[in-house]
């Protein structure tokens, strides 16, 4: 199973109807694909596919909980949070303040009295669809407010490479979310190839620079998209593929019939623009 991610720092490039075409074409071929949405805080492939979320399974994380019993007040659970998560006023109890901890559980390692414990709480979920007899899709759901989202990207993955094996695919196709944070480099890891999606603008020869250097860091062997190609600019995107050393192997036209595809949840209409 070859692993494939469709990933950028700009938003709005088109990653995701990159990521959805390129799962159609393979599975035009007879390939078996599993496409996984890890843009967790704003999933969309379940939405341009037309699909409603099915077979949901909840992620959960440990968040803290005291023990007022053997607490005493020491404020030392406050001091070592560097989220600052945890509000202390001398002789009173400790209060949590959950939309802003990570999970880290450096409180309860410092609690010199074991005061705090943890206790699981669903902080995301995930779904799985059937496209097609050899399409299955993914997709990862944070809860709001929730500060370290790396896990449910994780526990996403995990499904999906569970899904994968189970359906003994030829590929895993991943979705990330745009940016070079931890949950993007989460959904790199391990992959074997990239394609770095971006546009022949000002802002999209930026970013690609910024997911390159990433890409290269991680070590995966990356190809850049270029979606829109025959609007705009594209010299800025050739001199930063040629920094990188990377070749523009994707061209996507801009085009009428694609935006029609994409509005109406057809795009396995277009495909042939890949």
């Amino acid at each position: 199973m070859e692993k494939i991610v469709s990933t950028g720092v700009k938003g709005g490039v088109g990653k995701s109807t990159f990521a959805i075409l390129l799962a159609f074409k393979l599975s035009n071929k007879g390939k078996k694909v599993v496409l996984c949405d890890c843009d967790v805080e704003c999933p969309n492939d379940y939405l341009i596919l037309g699909k409603k979320l099915k077979n949901i399974k909840p992620i959960y994380k440990e968040f803290p909980v005291l023990d007022k019993e053997k607490c005493t007040k020491c404020g030392l659970c406050s001091e070592t949070c560097k989220y600052n998560s945890i509000f202390w006023v001398k002789n009173k109890y400790p209060v949590f303040i959950y939309d802003l901890c990570s999970s880290c559980r450096a409180c309860m390692i410092v609690c010199p009295v074991k005061a705090i414990k943890a206790k699981r709480k669903i902080v995301g979920k995930s779904y799985i669809n059937k496209i097609s007899d050899n399409f299955w899709l993914v997709t990862g759901i944070s809860k709001p407010r929730i500060l370290d989202i790396v896990p449910i990207v994780e526990d996403t993955k995990d499904r999906a490479i569970e899904l994968a094996k189970e359906k003994n695919a030829d590929y895993l196709i991943i979705d990330t979310a745009p940016g070079t944070h931890c949950n993007v480099i989460q959904a790199l890891l391990n992959s074997d190839r990239a394609y770095a999606v971006t546009e022949p603008t000002p802002l999209g020869s930026h970013d690609l620079g910024l997911i390159l250097e990433l890409v290269r860091k991680l070590n995966i062997p990356t190809e850049i998209v270029l979606n829109k190609a025959d609007v705009g600019n594209r010299k800025e995107i050739e001199n930063i593929a040629k920094k990188f050393n990377t070749k523009i192997s994707v061209e996507i036209p801009y085009s009428e019939k694609l935006v029609k595809a994409y509005c109406n949840k057809k795009l396995e209409k277009v495909v042939n623009l890949l």
